[in-house]
C-alpha cells in the first residue's frame, strides 16, 4: 500500500477561489483581530487612551509651531480642529501600515508550522486600528462642539473614505509585509517612510497652500482621503471630487496589485520566514 503525500501549495495569483478560502477560515481571521486590539492596551497604564494621546498631542505640537509661529492657514476653521480631523485619519492609516508591514515577521512561528490563508495575517492587522479611530473620534466629536462647527449631512458617506483608506493601507501593506520578509531591512525603511510621508500629505496643511504644485500633492493617494475626510466632517468646503477620484483609483490599483504581489511572494514565506 503505497503512501499518499498531499502537498499543500498557495495559488500564484489572486482568485475567488482565495476569497471563500478566507471565508472559511473567518474564525482564524476574526481570532487575530480581536488578539490584534487586545495585544495593542495589553500592560499598558493608560490603556485605550494611547489611541487618544497620539493624534492629541501631535495636534497640540503642530498648532503651536505650524498654527501660531509658521502661521499655516487652515481654510477658515480653527488650526487645532483642522489639524486633528486630518490627524485623525492619517493617525489610523500610518498605524495601519506599519502593523501590516510587520505583522508577518511577528507571526513567522505560526507561518512556518500551520496552514492557513497567510493573507489573515494583514488583513487583520489593519483592521485593528479602527478601534483607534473610533476612540480618537471622540474628541473631534468635543472639538466640534466646542468650536460651534456641526457636521455636515454629506457625514453619512464617511464610512466610504474609511473603507477606502483600509485599502489604501492594507495594499501598501501587502507590498511591505511581502518585502519584508525577504529584505527585514523594510520595516526600518516603513517608519523613515511614513516620517517624510505625512509632510507630502495635506494633513497640517491644506492643499490650496500648494498653489501651482497642488497636482503634484494630489498624485498622493491619500491626499484626496485626507481632504474628502475633513470636509465631510467639518463641511468647511465642498469635497474636491477630481482629487478624491484619483486617489480611489490609486488605491484600487495598490490594493488589487498589492494582494498580487503578496500571493506570488507567499508561496516561499515558510521556507524564508
Amino acid at each position: 500500500m503505497s503512501n499518499i503525500i498531499t502537498v499543500i501549495k498557495p495559488n500564484k495569483g489572486f482568485s475567488l477561489s482565495d476569497i471563500r478560502e478566507i471565508y472559511t477560515y473567518r474564525d482564524i481571521f476574526l481570532s487575530f483581530v480581536e488578539r490584534d486590539i487586545k495585544v495593542r492596551y495589553k500592560q499598558t497604564v493608560v490603556g485605550g487612551a494611547w489611541a487618544i494621546i497620539r493624534p492629541l498631542f501631535s495636534m497640540i505640537l503642530f498648532t503651536f509651531f505650524f498654527g501660531k509661529i509658521a502661521k499655516i492657514p487652515s481654510d477658515s476653521i480653527p488650526y487645532p480642529i483642522f489639524s486633528y480631523s486630518g490627524l485623525l485619519l492619517w493617525s489610523y492609516f500610518s498605524t495601519a501600515v506599519s502593523q501590516v508591514s510587520s505583522s508577518l515577521v511577528s507571526n513567522k512561528a505560526l507561518v512556518s508550522k500551520v496552514y492557513f490563508p497567510r493573507i489573515i495575517i494583514p488583513l487583520a492587522a489593519s483592521l485593528a486600528g479602527l478601534v483607534d479611530y473610533a476612540i480618537a473620534s471622540i474628541i473631534l466629536i468635543g472639538m466640534m462642539i466646542y468650536f460651534q462647527i456641526l457636521p455636515p449631512v454629506s457625514i453619512v458617506f464617511l464610512p466610504i473614505i474609511m473603507f477606502f483608506t483600509w485599502m489604501l493601507a492594507t495594499g501598501v501593506g501587502f507590498w511591505l509585509a511581502a518585502t519584508n520578509v525577504l529584505y527585514r531591512d523594510v520595516q526600518y525603511l516603513t517608519s523613515f517612510l511614513m516620517q517624510l510621508w505625512i509632510y507630502a500629505t495635506p494633513v497640517i496643511y491644506p492643499l490650496s497652500v500648494a498653489g501651482n504644485y497642488t497636482w503634484i500633492v494630489s498624485l498622493n493617494p491619500v491626499s484626496g482621503l485626507i481632504e474628502a475626510h475633513r470636509s465631510l466632517w467639518l463641511g468647511h468646503q465642498p469635497v474636491r471630487f477630481d482629487i478624491l477620484l484619483f486617489s480611489l483609483l490609486m488605491t484600487l490599483i495598490i490594493f488589487v496589485t498589492g494582494a498580487l504581489y503578496f500571493k506570488r511572494v507567499e508561496r516561499i514565506f515558510a521556507d524564508i520566514i
